[in-house]
């Protein structure tokens, strides 16, 4: 199958959240894009991102592992884990992410799953 998914740009993704270079990582991301998470309200546009990830975000001071990173058609879909700091206490927990890209090549949908639980 034919597409737009992008694993470097996935990967990427990470590296970017990690470095705290939140114009890097705004920059994969389509104007329109949507961020979705289970028991939150979805992240809509280039404005809410960047807020979310400078002021918004409960995790800090961590990096990500990725271990496993699948790319069709216009999905890249990534499974990791996450290692530091969730309001002031330490965590470690896998994720599951799943990256839609649009024509030109930038997010425009992404997905994210834990098993941490969100209560």
């Amino acid at each position: 199958m034919v597409g737009n998914a992008d694993p470097e740009a996935a990967r990427r993704y990470y590296e970017l959240v990690d470095d705290e270079d939140y114009d890097g990582l705004v920059g994969l991301f389509s104007p329109d894009v949507v961020y979705e998470r289970p028991g939150q309200p979805p992240i809509e546009g280039l404005s809410e991102l960047r807020a979310f990830y400078e002021t918004g975000r409960p995790l800090s001071e961590g990096e990500h592992t990725v271990h496993t990173v699948v790319a069709e058609g216009d999905t890249v879909a990534v499974r990791g884990s996450f290692e530091g700091v969730q309001d002031g206490e330490r965590v470690a927990f896998g994720f599951a992410d799943f990256h839609e890209f649009d024509d030109e090549g930038f997010i425009i949908h992404r997905h994210t799953y834990t098993d941490r639980d969100t209560v």
